[in-house]
């Protein structure tokens, strides 16, 4: 038995794994003892996990969905001023909760007038249309600036919200509703 642990410990010592581990705690030892003594300074802030995404004109794209609406979005730093469908979000989203929804992202991020947004939209009703809108900026948001999306993520606006409407099935008056039942 204990010539095969011999064994084992003289295969590690050739294969280096002792002096390499070694070395790697050594090396760790340094560098706490450096960062205690204050000549070297650890990041403050950690660098983001994403890139930045940005084309040619400096804008940040995203596609945003709910229900059966899809909506693109893109955004660059501007006045905030917000065009859907090539027309202004007060003509465009009429009710002012539509318009609350669109801007739910900016107010979430801090970031309230500081970028244009131009979107196109097809599909479904005005509701879903403002909240595949909402969907867009967000992700385009999260693109322009990776370090918000821990609080876009936080407040739930980058997850698509997949609840649609069921369909109908045979035999039936709507998705579940049965036809009147006559008994005579």
């Amino acid at each position: 038995m204990s010539d095969n642990r011999q064994s084992l410990s003289d295969l590690a010592s050739l294969t280096g794994r002792e002096a390499v581990a070694t070395q790697a705690a050594a090396a760790s030892e340094d560098r706490a003892d450096a960062y205690m003594a204050g000549q070297i300074e650890e990041p403050s802030t950690p660098a983001p996990l994403r890139e930045q995404q940005i084309d040619k004109q400096g804008r940040a794209y995203a596609t945003g969905r709910r229900k059966d609406a899809v909506a693109r979005v893109w955004i660059k730093p501007g006045s905030g001023k917000i065009t859907v469908n090539g027309r202004d979000q007060e003509v465009y989203f009429a009710r002012p909760t539509l318009r609350l929804v669109i801007n739910q992202p900016f107010g979430v991020a801090d970031r309230e007038g500081q970028y244009d947004v131009i979107a196109t939209v097809a599909g479904g009703g005005l509701s879903g249309q403002a909240g595949a809108v909402k969907h867009g900026i967000s992700q385009a948001l999260t693109r322009y600036e990776p370090v918000l999306r821990a609080p876009v993520k936080a407040a739930g606006f980058l997850t698509r919200d997949s609840r649609t409407v069921e369909r109908k099935k045979y035999g039936k008056a709507k998705a579940r509703r049965s036809f009147q039942f006559s008994k005579r």
